[in-house]
């Protein structure tokens, strides 16, 4: 088969690959639709310990083309959503409902061979079925399942004043997720005229256009909006110089998520004091946890709605420039790879 394969960081090709074979209690998938985000960037270079050599793509959408020893619940033909985080299920942490940080854990796409390619193995109980769904829907199914766990994390009062920055694709997904969890109004902020309006379609309640060379006076525009400060902020950028404008736009006893993927040596500047006296609650949210089925619920009964986020869409040969478009492209909302 055709895989993208990386032998260190920065350095993949895309080469030829044995076909996986299913073992007990797996299925073989043909790779339909594996969706390139941010963390792809992020592995690209490194980041986020990934395990070379190894295939990257974590967003899988595919149909069953073998299936292993002992699977009933699936069949050949059949198009499945993967969760392809494995926990062990007997950690310390697993034990805790904290299967994100299994000290075992199985990461498709990660540590071990992903959806950048023709086929992938993956175990069978990961697999949820979504023939009633169209392909370019149920490739969303993953990235929804991290942002409804944040909202398991957050856990929004009803009548929240909520500040979300992005509007890229967890932006868009948090804003209709959290027109709907408790925020009476919603601002989002992003430098994006078009990914603005696309937010005010999903039920963002007013935009706010980011100016990029003065975020002293984007600050204050949103300032403006709530002079007391919001009730929620969230970060969904990832970017440095925007989490550090979260926590003064906070109201008094107020919460900052923070979603978005920073680079790892990326560190902002806090006032524990200020947290302190003005008893803040900081939290983050990080993949996704129990929450796959729900996700792929959400598509499937239109509580999140997909259209006009596909933006881009490549081959595997075009890997490299799938990245750069990602990672550069402000057009960009959701890219996909169809092999």
């Amino acid at each position: 088969m055709k895989a993208i394969w990386y032998d260190a960081p920065r350095s993949f090709a895309l080469t030829d690959r044995p076909d996986p074979h299913p073992a007990a209690g797996e299925v073989r998938l043909r790779v339909r639709s594996a969706g390139v985000c941010g963390t792809d960037v992020h592995l690209h270079h490194g980041e986020f310990s990934p395990r070379y050599p190894f295939t990257p793509g974590h967003e899988i959408v595919g149909e069953v083309d073998l299936v292993g020893e002992g699977v009933q619940d699936l069949r050949v033909g059949q198009l499945v959503a993967l969760n392809n985080r494995v926990s062990c299920g007997t950690c310390t942490n697993c034990r805790r409902a904290m299967p994100m940080y299994c000290t075992r854990l199985r990461d498709l796409g990660v540590t071990e061979p992903g959806g950048f390619a023709e086929f992938v193995a993956a175990p069978a109980g990961q697999c949820h079925p979504v023939d009633d769904l169209a392909l370019e829907v149920a490739a969303f199914a993953e990235p929804v399942a991290c942002a409804v766990h944040a909202l398991d994390v957050l856990a929004p009062a009803p009548g929240s004043d909520v500040l979300l920055f992005g509007a890229g694709t967890t932006g868009l997904v948090l804003t209709q997720l959290l027109a709907r969890s408790g925020a009476w109004r919603l601002t989002v902020a992003a430098p994006t005229r078009a990914k603005l309006d696309l937010a005010r379609a999903l039920g963002a309640s007013e935009t706010v256009l980011v100016d990029r060379a003065d975020p002293a006076a984007t600050s204050a525009r949103l300032r403006d909006g709530a002079p007391d400060g919001y009730d929620v902020v969230v970060d969904a950028t990832g970017a440095p110089a925007v989490q550090e404008q979260c926590v003064p736009l906070t109201r008094d006893g107020g919460t900052v998520l923070f979603f978005g993927m920073a680079p790892e040596a990326a560190r902002v500047p806090l006032s524990t004091n200020e947290v302190f006296r003005r008893e803040l609650t900081l939290k983050g949210s990080y993949t996704q946890a129990f929450s796959f089925d729900r996700a792929v619920a959400a598509l499937r009964g239109g509580t999140v709605r997909t259209e006009g986020m596909v933006t881009h869409r490549f081959d595997l040969g075009s890997y490299g420039r799938a990245l750069d478009t990602v990672a550069s492209d402000r057009s960009c909302i959701k890219a996909l790879i169809h092999p």
